[in-house]
C-alpha cells in the first residue's frame, strides 16, 4: 500500500511538466550526496587544522584553508540545491494542483445523472477534491525525498560502519518506534478525513447559504441567520474535537517515542568520546562521527516519516483515483437517423424508478407525439412529469418499456445527435453569470459567439425587447456576483431561457417544462401565441400547471402517480368531466 500509487504519482508529475521533474530528481540526487562529503571534508579540516599545529609548520597552512574552501564550496551547492527544490515544488504544486482539477471535471463531465443524484456518490466526489491536487506532489516530494535520503545514508553507513556496525544497528532500531506510532496515525487520520464527508459538504452548504445572493434574502427575511450559523458552530466545534484528540494523542506520542532517539543518541555520543580520550580515534574522526550518527540519525527518522507519510498520501490518492476510475456506462448508439423518419417520438410501457426509491416514478407510459404536435403533461408535483423529460433526453434509462425517435430506440442513437435535435426549458434553468450573449449562447455552444443567432433566438423567446434597454444590450453582464452585473425579473430570465432553447435552429423537439412560471398571465397569452407560429414544424412536449396554456396543445395527457389517468384535446377531456375537467374548473374558478 506504500507504493501502490508512487508511480502513478511520478507519472502524472512527470506528464504535468517534464523539465521540472528533471531538475526536480536531479536536484533531490545532488542533495543526497552533498551531506556525507561536507561530513568528511570537516574532518579533514580538523585533522589538518591538529596536524599543522602539532608541526608547528605554519607555511602549510594552506592545506586546512583548501579544505575550508571544499567545504564552502559543498555547502553552497547544497543551499543551492534546496532552494531549487523549493522552487520546483512550488512551481510543480501549481501546475499539478491545475492538472488534477482538470482531471476531476473531466471525469464529472463523463458521469451520469444518477451519480449526481446519489449522495454517498457525492462524498466520494468531495473527498476526490479535498487534498487531491497537492497529494500527487506530496508522494512525489516523498519519493524523492526516500532516495536522497538513501543516498545520503549510505554515505553515512559507509562512513559510521569504520567505527563500528553496532553504532549503525542502534541509528536503525532507535528510530523504528517514532515510526510505528506515526504509521498508526496516519491510519487514524486518514479514516476520519473519509468518514466527516458528509459533515464537510453540511459546513459548505450552510457557507453558501449565509453567503450567496440568491440564498441572502429568505435567510434575512425568515431570520434563519443566527439558526444557521449555530448549526455552522456545532459542525465546527464537532470536528475540531475530533481534530484536536487526534492531534494531541498524535503529538503526545511522538514527542514521548522520540525520546528514545535521543537517549540513543547521546549514548553514542559518550561512546565515540571515550574511544577518542582512549586514543583509538582521532579528534577530527570524532568530529565526523558525531555529525554523521546525529545527521544519519535525522535522515533515517526522516526516512521513516516519508515512508508513513507516503502511506497517508496512498490512502489519500485512492480516494482520487476511486473517483476517476469510477465506472461509466458508454453509450453504445450510434445512429445518426431513425427508420421511420417523420415517425416521432414514441414511448412504449415505459417504466422507471429512481435509485434507492421503492415506489415507480413512471408505470407503463405510452404516448406518441408526431411531428408538428404539441404534446401537454399535467399532473401533480411528484407524478413523474420532469422524470419523463429525463427520459426523453437520455438522463435517465427506462427500467422496461422503450423510447422511440424516428423509429428507433433511443439507445441506439448517437447521443450527442440526440441531444442535438432537442431545446430544452427546465423549470429550474441556470441563470448563468455571463453576458446576455453568452447567457442565451449557450443553447448551442457551437455558435456561443454568433451575434446574429443571438438575436434570431432573443426574438424568438421574445427577450429582445427588454434587452434593447439594457446599458450594452446582448453585451452586458448578468447577475450579481461580478462587477458591473445587472439582475433581471424572474419573468425576463425565463424569456432568457426560452431563447436558450431557440439558439438550436436544428432542434426538430422542444421540451418545456414550466417555460413561463415567472410570468403574467398576459406575457404568457403573447409568448404562447407567438410560439404556436414559430414552432408549425416542430414536436413540442410542454409541461404546465396553467391550463390556459396547455389548452393551445393538439393533445395534452394527464398523469397521476406515474401514470397516464387520461388523455386527450382540451375539450375531449373537459366533455369526459374526469381529473382534468375538475382541476380546469378549479382554476377557472379563480379567475372568476
Amino acid at each position: 500500500m506504500v507504493f501502490r500509487y508512487s508511480g502513478r504519482a511520478v507519472s502524472l508529475v512527470w506528464t504535468t511538466s517534464r523539465l521540472l521533474t528533471i531538475l526536480l530528481a536531479t536536484l533531490t540526487l545532488v542533495a543526497g550526496l552533498l551531506p556525507a562529503a561536507i561530513a568528511y571534508i570537516g574532518k579533514l579540516i580538523v585533522d589538518a587544522v591538529i596536524l599543522t599545529s602539532q608541526s608547528s609548520d605554519f607555511v602549510n597552512i594552506s592545506r586546512p584553508l583548501l579544505y575550508v574552501g571544499l567545504e564552502a564550496i559543498a555547502v553552497i551547492l547544497l543551499a543551492g540545491c534546496q532552494r531549487g527544490l523549493s522552487i520546483c515544488q512550488s512551481l510543480l504544486r501549481v501546475l499539478l494542483g491545475q492538472r488534477v482539477n482538470v482531471l476531476i471535471l473531466k471525469k464529472a463531465l463523463t458521469l451520469e445523472l444518477r451519480q449526481f443524484e446519489d449522495s454517498e456518490f457525492y462524498d466520494k466526489l468531495s473527498n476526490a477534491r479535498r487534498e487531491a491536487s497537492t497529494r500527487p506532489l506530496s508522494l512525489v516530494n516523498r519519493t524523492f525525498g526516500l532516495v536522497q535520503s538513501a543516498l545520503s545514508l549510505a554515505t553515512y553507513g559507509i562512513l559510521l560502519v569504520k567505527f563500528s556496525v553496532w553504532a549503525v544497528l542502534v541509528l536503525v532500531l532507535a528510530a523504528m518506534p517514532a515510526f510505528i506510532a506515526e504509521t498508526k496515525f496516519a491510519g487514524e487520520a486518514f479514516r476520519l478525513f473519509s468518514w466527516r464527508a458528509p459533515e464537510t459538504r453540511q459546513q459548505h452548504y450552510i457557507e453558501n447559504l449565509l453567503a450567496r445572493e440568491d440564498f441572502v434574502t429568505e435567510v434575512k427575511l425568515y431570520q434563519i441567520g443566527d439558526m444557521l450559523l449555530g448549526r455552522y458552530h456545532n459542525l465546527f466545534d464537532q470536528l475540531y474535537g475530533e481534530d484536536r484528540d487526534l492531534t494531541l494523542r498524535r503529538g503526545l506520542w511522538g514527542y514521548l517515542l522520540s525520546l528514545v532517539s535521543t537517549g540513543a543518541f547521546y549514548t553514542a555520543y559518550a561512546w565515540i568520546v571515550l574511544e577518542t580520550v582512549a586514543g583509538r580515534i582521532s579528534l577530527g574522526d570524532m568530529t565526523m562521527y558525531l555529525t554523521v550518527f546525529r545527521q544519519g540519525q535525522s535522515t533515517f527518522a526522516g526516512v521513516l516519516t516519508s515512508i508513513g507519510g507516503m502511506y497517508e498520501d496512498n490512502l489519500y490518492l485512492s480516494n482520487l483515483y476511486d473517483f476517476l476510475e469510477e465506472k461509466v456506462p458508454k453509450s453504445k448508439g450510434r445512429a445518426t437517423q431513425g427508420l421511420k423518419p417523420r415517425d416521432g417520438i414514441r414511448l412504449e410501457n415505459v417504466s422507471f424508478t429512481y435509485p434507492g426509491s421503492s415506489q415507480p416514478a413512471l408505470r407503463n407510459i405510452s404516448l406518441h407525439l408526431k411531428p408538428g404536435e404539441k404534446l401537454a403533461i399535467v399532473g401533480e408535483n411528484g407524478s413523474g412529469k420532469t422524470t419523463l423529460i429525463k427520459l426523453l433526453t437520455r438522463l435517465y434509462t427506462p427500467d422496461s418499456g422503450r423510447i422511440l425517435l424516428d423509429g428507433l430506440n433511443l439507445e441506439e442513437w448517437d447521443v450527442d445527435v440526440l441531444r442535438r435535435r432537442i431545446g430544452v426549458i427546465f423549470q429550474n434553468f441556470v441563470r448563468y453569470q455571463f453576458t446576455v450573449g453568452e447567457n442565451i449562447g449557450v443553447g448551442d455552444v457551437e455558435h456561443i459567439e454568433n451575434n446574429n443567432l443571438w438575436q434570431t433566438a432573443a426574438q424568438k423567446g421574445m427577450a429582445q425587447p427588454f434587452i434593447n434597454q439594457l446599458p450594452q444590450g446582448f453585451q452586458t453582464q448578468l447577475g450579481r456576483w461580478f462587477k458591473g452585473g445587472q439582475e433581471l425579473s424572474g419573468g425576463q430570465w425565463q424569456k432568457i431561457a426560452l431563447s436558450r432553447a431557440f439558439m438550436r435552429t436544428q432542434a426538430d423537439i422542444l421540451v418545456l417544462d414550466e417555460p413561463t412560471s415567472a410570468m403574467d398571465a398576459q406575457a404568457e397569452f403573447e409568448i404562447f401565441n407567438h410560439f404556436r407560429a414559430l414552432t408549425q414544424n416542430q414536436m413540442v412536449l410542454l409541461i404546465s400547471h396553467r391550463f390556459s396554456t396547455v389548452r393551445m396543445a393538439d393533445n395534452i395527457v394527464v398523469i397521476e402517480g406515474g401514470e397516464v389517468l387520461e388523455q386527450g384535446t382540451h375539450e375531449e377531456l373537459l366533455q369526459t368531466g374526469g381529473r382534468y375537467a375538475k382541476l380546469f374548473m378549479l382554476q377557472a374558478a379563480g379567475y372568476q
